[in-house]
């Protein structure tokens, strides 16, 4: 994880040594003024007024070139020192966002989306503070320590060795302190990561909690988790306070066992006033890093926490991954074969024996170019995850499934994906224009090409009749369309992407009977010709497919055109009987 942290400053090297050389600069500089003071008092300001008026004006001018470049070294480590760190952020927000792209499925199944957001938010930001910090705090105030102590060794042995053995013993406290703070500020990651994903949680379903009117259940389930979070905050306080107090208490000490051993130094000729004076100066030079060093482990315990997290997810090897040897997808005609697949979900419902129960189960099918066939049968029984399996969303645990005799694990995850046009019932679109959600489907197609996207999707002259047409902006999720509307919105999307092979994925199922009617009419046009898989659960709209299966416990059980299905008398015919008969059976997807 260390060594994955400092690949981060290589692209900024130049800035990191530069903000090392001006940090180096800083520390040499704050450590010099008490030196030029001991010297002047004792040396020069002891001489006749004439010599002190006359040297004034160089010893000004010294000083004032001093804190210029003083002035200019603090200029470029508080301002280049955040850029060097808001750019290692940049980078590593988009690796994080990479690896997010990167997941199948099955990752965003285990992991809430607050979480994931609180990852390449709240952490990052945390981890950009430590790095740009927390190597010039080590920097400064390492030598200002060493660079302190040797001087006032120098200028009393005995000082310097009361001050050494104090420090050592408060440094052994706040280390044992400092790995109680760890698990604190953990365990604080995990506990704003939950009021994300809460929050996040409620005001995506809010149209849902107002429905039902259970604003008070969300603001309970809320509060339950804001104050989870400040318990945790009120433990990482308490420990921070006794780590701050120990920092406090050994300060005190050292000016208390200076000012006593001092003045009995003084008090038998072994030191003078003038010593002192500088011995204190040096003491608040010492003990300011000493500060800023036990107060930046707040910054550390976070940084290091937050990338903690961040490295948890970069290490995360992607369920589906391309072949060493995968090679583009060809589509010649569009031919699918499912050859004894199997699969589970890892949170699959155990059988009766204990034993996992395969989501799908020795799956036969074969589809051949350019026909229709229907996917049918109860909820649960493996349909949606049948198509889930060919673009891989998920991989197959046994068998495999072929598009044109080619194994859709041999080939690369992106010529599949571009291969296959998927419409679902829960259509997603972005919070844009109309024209780029359908553009979404070609990124780079021109205005044209979306139009006649639209026209085919019959969904242009509803668009050319709004005041902004294909610049309307549809809102979060498309809130701003019907339901109908949006449908079709995405089957233009895939007319603009023009795929040799079509999942249509209950399209239809949550529209009223005059959108439905437009949006099948779309469904026609769009699979007209192209290798189509069908999920219905209005068992009209599929009675002209070129083949229907019936799907239980993941497997076929059923297959044939309508006519044949239903004089075989089997669960097609008893759904088919239930939704135009009124004959009551369990109810089909």
């Amino acid at each position: 994880m260390f060594k994955r942290f400092l690949s981060y400053y290589k692209p900024q090297l130049h800035l990191f040594i530069a903000d090392t050389v001006c940090a180096l600069v800083l520390a040499g500089i704050d450590l010099s003024f008490p030196i030029i003071l001991r010297s002047l008092t004792s040396g020069l300001f002891a001489g006749p007024a004439a010599g002190i008026l006359d040297a004034l004006p160089l010893i000004a001018g010294g000083l004032i070139l001093l804190y210029l470049v003083r002035t200019g070294c603090r200029y470029f480590v508080s301002a280049q020192g955040h850029i060097m760190g808001a750019r290692m952020e940049s980078r590593m927000r988009e690796d994080l966002f990479d690896q997010y792209e990167r997941m199948s499925f099955a990752y965003f199944d285990r992991h809430s989306s607050g979480d994931m957001m609180s990852r390449v938010v709240n952490d990052l930001f945390d981890i950009c503070e430590g790095a740009h910090h927390l190597p010039e705090w080590i920097i400064i105030c390492t030598i200002e320590i060493v660079g302190a102590f040797v001087i006032l060794f120098t200028i009393s042995p005995v000082l310097a060795a009361v001050m050494a053995l104090i420090t050592a013993v408060f440094v052994v406290v706040m280390v044992r302190q400092n790995f109680a703070m760890r698990a604190v500020y953990s365990d604080n990651r995990v506990k704003i990561s939950g009021v994300n994903a809460q929050l996040q949680d409620s005001l995506a379903g809010m149209r849902v909690v107002k429905s039902f009117a259970n604003e008070e259940t969300e603001r309970a389930k809320f509060r339950h988790s804001n104050e989870r979070y400040l318990f945790s905050k009120e433990a990482m306080y308490q420990v921070m306070g006794r780590y701050q107090a120990t920092s406090a208490l050994m300060t005190g000490s050292l000016y208390a066992s200076i000012i006593i051993l001092g003045g009995y130094l003084i008090a038998t000729s072994q030191m003078t006033a003038v010593d002192l004076a500088t011995f204190a100066l040096y003491i608040s030079l010492f003990a300011t890093p000493i500060e800023t060093l036990v107060n930046s482990t707040e910054t550390f315990q976070k940084a290091i926490a937050g990338f903690r997290r961040m490295d948890e997810v970069l290490a995360t090897m992607p369920d589906i991954v391309d072949a060493p040897d995968a090679r583009p997808l060809e589509v010649s005609a569009g031919a699918i074969e499912y050859r004894d697949v199997c699969f589970s979900y890892e949170d699959a419902e155990p059988t009766d024996t204990g034993r996992e129960r395969p989501t799908i189960d020795h799956l036969n099918l074969s589809i051949p170019a350019g026909r229709t066939l229907a996917l049918v049968g109860p909820s649960g029984g493996g349909k949606s995850t049948t198509c889930a399996l060919l673009p891989r969303f998920y991989d197959v645990l046994a068998g495999s499934i072929t598009i044109d005799g080619q194994d859709v694990r041999a080939v690369t995850q992106e010529s599949l994906r571009h291969a296959i046009g998927l419409v679902q019932q829960d259509v997603y679109l972005f919070d844009g224009t109309i024209g780029e959600n359908i553009a979404y489907g070609r990124p780079g197609a021109t205005q044209d090409e979306i139009e006649d996207a639209a026209r085919r999707a019959h969904i242009h002259e509803f668009i050319a009749s709004l005041p902004e047409g294909y610049d309307t902006v549809v809102g979060e999720r498309g809130s701003r369309l019907s339901g109908g509307q949006k449908q079709r919105v995405a089957i233009a999307r895939v007319f603009l992407k023009n795929p040799a092979i079509l999942i249509l994925d209950e399209a239809t199922s949550a529209l009223d009977n005059e959108s439905e009617g437009a949006v099948q009419r779309a469904l026609a046009e769009l699979a007209r010709d192209r290798t189509t898989i069908v999920i219905a659960h209005r068992l009209s709209t599929i009675k002209s497919a070129h083949a229907i299966a019936t799907v239980e416990h993941g497997r076929v059980v059923d297959l044939g055109t309508h006519e044949e299905l239903l004089a075989h008398g089997g669960t097609y015919a008893r759904y088919y009987r239930m939704q135009f008969e009124g004959v009551h059976a369990p109810e089909a997807e």
